[in-house]
């Protein structure tokens, strides 16, 4: 029974009332998930946002430290590989998952200034940072997914924003502040602390499958079937793009910068920069790919998304020292388009695979991919010191190519001269 305002008899509640709570608390529990994920992520770029104070402090060259954020990514794949393998993701309460990984995320950030003086003491401790870092988006999917059984495709653009935001942060805090690189790692570990405590206000939603017991073999079962099998392999080419763009940008920028006019390359309008392309652009294409999925279809919109940002990626040299009027909307649209697909394939295949087992999909998913950014990541300064950085980011172009051919293969294909089939299962928009 509710009570009425002007202290009459209370009216009983209606299904609409009840209805009406569900859907605030749902949205509210997905604007509560995407906090908790832009504070935990700021950690994961924190080290590679000071490279150019770290490299005279600690005397290393660009190369080493481009470790820095291989750790990182070489953490999440294990921590992530483990997880799957155990099935932690579907057999753990996912709010408190979240909120231990995001702490010790944090903690292991705050070591760094606190302990490292050098990459020998440094490694150790961003490997252990993406380690934890899997403990928190995967288990953040899947929450979403227990609130939103259909319209995925825009509700995980929403945490994917979040991501991306938060990966972006520490570009922001070091562009504008004046802190010293030891004051850039604490802020964002003190973020990942304060994730930690928002995350213990979690709720798992009402289509939450239960019951999911310890299967490593599922990770082969998934394969065996095609839908699944070609979400994954899109999802592979998106990520031999995405990090190595994320992680280069500001160096690319840099030079980029230099070249069209010496000095203009300088900590601040490279930090606003990279933060508006990484930051702004992405969080734009995210969501906008998300709100196309309804209409279009979660496979479609990701193979566009590939189409465009393989075209940024061979362009890019062309665009190399041009005028900032020129590159500057460039790097916007290439920051828009590579994150555009990101939320899609976790979607696609959430919808795809055993409703019990969709945290383990993920984050097996999730764990292959971040093995592909290593290679990546570790590539492109490779290829620029053999031919420079105004066409290094060209090799990035193979991921989305593979990508649009993997997606391409789960488009409706028209029977004859008939109007198109779906895919069994498919449902545009989820």
């Amino acid at each position: 029974m509710t009570a009425r305002p002007d202290g009459n008899a209370p009216r009983p509640d209606t299904g609409n009332d009840r209805r009406s709570a569900r859907g605030d608390e749902r949205y509210g529990q997905l604007g509560l998930v995407a906090a908790v994920q832009v504070l935990a992520m700021s950690v994961w770029f924190a080290t590679a946002a000071v490279v150019p104070s770290l490299i005279p402090a600690w005397r290393i060259s660009g190369d080493d430290a481009s470790w820095l954020t291989t750790a990182v990514q070489a953490g999440f794949a294990a921590g992530a590989v483990l997880s799957a393998a155990l099935n932690l993701a579907d057999r753990l309460r996912a709010p408190v998952l979240i909120a231990t990984s995001a702490a010790l995320a944090g903690t292991t950030t705050l070591l760094v200034p606190l302990l490292a003086d050098g990459l020998t003491e440094a490694l150790p401790l961003r490997f252990l940072t993406g380690f934890a870092l899997a403990g928190v988006y995967p288990p953040g999917v899947k929450l979403i997914a227990s609130w939103f059984p259909a319209g995925r495709g825009l509700t995980i653009a929403v945490l994917v924003s979040a991501i991306t935001l938060g990966s972006a942060a520490p570009q922001l805090i070091n562009g504008i502040g004046t802190l010293p690189w030891r004051g850039v790692l604490i802020v964002t570990a003190a973020l990942a602390f304060v994730s930690a405590m928002a995350a213990l206000r979690l709720r798992e939603g009402p289509h939450l499958q239960r019951g999911a017991r310890l299967r490593p073999a599922y990770l082969l079962e998934m394969f065996a079937d095609r839908r699944q099998r070609l979400i994954n392999f899109g999802y592979y080419g998106h990520m031999w793009e995405l990090y190595a763009f994320w992680t280069w940008l500001p160096t690319y920028l840099a030079a980029s910068l230099t070249a069209w006019r010496a000095g203009t390359g300088g900590r601040v309008t490279v930090g606003v920069v990279a933060f508006a392309v990484i930051g702004v652009a992405g969080v734009a294409g995210a969501l906008t790919g998300g709100a196309a999925a309804r209409q279009l279809g979660s496979e479609r919109v990701a193979m566009w998304a590939m189409i465009i940002s393989g075209g940024c990626c061979l362009v890019s040299g062309l665009m190399f020292a041009a005028t900032p009027w020129l590159l500057v909307p460039l790097l916007g649209v290439w920051g828009f388009a590579v994150i555009a697909d990101s939320a899609q394939f976790s979607a696609a295949l959430a919808n795809a695979a055993d409703a019990r087992y969709v945290g383990t999909a993920l984050t097996a998913q999730i764990a292959i991919g971040f093995l592909i950014t290593i290679t990546t990541i570790r590539l492109l300064p490779s290829v620029a010191g053999g031919i420079g950085w105004r066409w290094a980011p060209s090799v990035l172009a193979l991921g989305p190519l593979s990508g649009v051919l993997a997606m391409r293969g789960l488009l409706p294909r028209r029977a004859g001269r008939g109007t198109p089939t779906r895919p069994h299962g498919a449902q545009p928009g989820r």
